[in-house]
């Protein structure tokens, strides 16, 4: 049976993903959910209309109990964030939110974000000796998500840490105690960009928080909790995730030195070599729907009103869609782009247009700045969904 809980599974997932392709592609856990591992499932499933709402489970799994008292206070945000609904409340959010994200807003974040790379690159060639995930691949998305949104300087290190508390959410089989501090958290980051809000409200400016506002404001079009919820989802995944596939990208270059110099002496590549960068280890690695209708599945079917688990970083190197070379990292791959690793139909990732563009210019000016980079040390942050690199140690000349 899948057990993310082994002891090495936090550091390479991977041969565990594909002994569940081969063995049980379509299983019902013990726990109460059922897990489907194969790209045409997983994808198909991300293209359904079924649920994301927990209202919709006939059976709540055991790991969720605290729901069944707790309903919604039980939830990051109270579950009113976009990633949480279902239309049409989601249509609506979505729309607002997306607004900000267009590609002709995200492209004017371009000079931005690269005078950032390589202010970072600088401090890193200058030290001779860094950790890319303090210097890189924290700090940018963390600086661009927070001038995007328009967040005061001063709030930035307490909602940093409250973001990392509730970034546990996503995490599968949380413990009661686990599920307490995220509740916590949940409670506290709510309060302060309530008063974010009123903060302002007088202070608007030309960013999405100001946006948002506006948009309330116009007559009932997103309710004071939905507001807050928005900007503290867009908050916690505009930085978290980008930040490990910053970080886990760079890995995988300097793991794969052919890779590495053939993005050097090939920089037209660093369009496609983020999607395969993302493929080949994505942010990350589950995706969660509740069954609204039955659902078949490798000659199964699920009834309606079950929690359904797709594991995205399986899909994304199973050899029945992607050949052979599946596990291998090949940054001409002429398909990568159709990774699962940002979803698909209406949950497909509204950040995904700036997390290129941070990930493209991250990846392509440091394979330019550094011939002969040396891999000192990795540490994984042990996380089995939002997994990601820690401490990501290098030597550059």
């Amino acid at each position: 049976m899948f057990d993310p809980f082994a002891e090495d599974f936090a550091e390479d997932p991977y041969p565990g993903y594909a002994k569940l392709r081969e063995t049980e592609p379509a299983c019902e856990h013990p726990l109460g959910f059922w897990l489907l591992s194969r790209y045409d499932d997983v994808s198909k499933l991300q293209r359904s209309a079924h649920s994301v709402d927990e209202r919709n489970l006939t059976t709540l799994p055991s790991w969720k109990s605290d729901s069944a008292e707790l309903g919604k206070e039980n939830r990051m945000l109270r579950g009113l964030s976009l990633v949480d609904q279902d239309p049409p409340d989601h249509t609506r959010l979505r729309r607002l939110v997306g607004k900000a994200f267009t590609r002709r807003a995200v492209a004017e974040l371009e000079p931005r974000v690269t005078g950032l790379v390589d202010a970072a690159l600088d401090r890193i060639a200058e030290a001779g000796r860094a950790d890319l995930v303090t210097e890189l691949a924290f700090p940018l998305p963390f600086s661009v998500i927070s001038q995007l949104l328009g967040l005061p300087e001063v709030e930035h290190r307490r909602l940093r840490e409250l973001t990392g508390t509730l970034a546990r959410g996503l995490e599968p089989l949380a413990a009661p105690g686990v599920q307490a501090e995220i509740r916590a958290a949940s409670a506290e980051l709510t309060a302060m960009i309530g008063d974010l809000v009123a903060w302002k409200r007088g202070h608007p400016g030309n960013d999405v928080f100001t946006a948002l506002i506006a948009a309330e404001d116009d007559g009932d079009v997103l309710s004071e909790a939905e507001l807050v919820a928005q900007i503290g989802f867009l908050y916690v995944a505009g930085h978290e995730t980008t930040a490990n596939l910053i970080a886990g990208g760079i890995l995988a270059l300097l793991r794969n030195p052919d890779q590495l110099q053939a993005l050097r002496t090939r920089p037209e590549l660093s369009t496609n070599a983020v999607e395969e960068l993302v493929r080949y280890d994505t942010p990350v690695h589950l995706m969660r729907r509740i069954t609204t209708e039955p659902l078949a599945a490798q000659g199964k079917v699920i009834p309606p009103g079950t929690w359904v688990v797709a594991c995205l970083g399986a899909a994304n190197r199973d050899p029945r869609y992607w050949g052979e070379d599946a596990d291998q990292l090949r940054l001409d791959r002429p398909d990568a782009h159709r990774n699962v690793s940002f979803g698909a139909g209406a949950h497909h990732c509204v950040g995904a247009p700036l997390a290129r563009l941070e990930a493209r210019i991250a990846f392509g000016r440091f394979a330019q700045r550094f011939r002969a980079p040396v891999l000192d040390d990795v540490r994984w942050n042990g996380r089995i969904n939002v997994r990601g690199v820690e401490t990501l140690s290098v030597t550059v000349r």
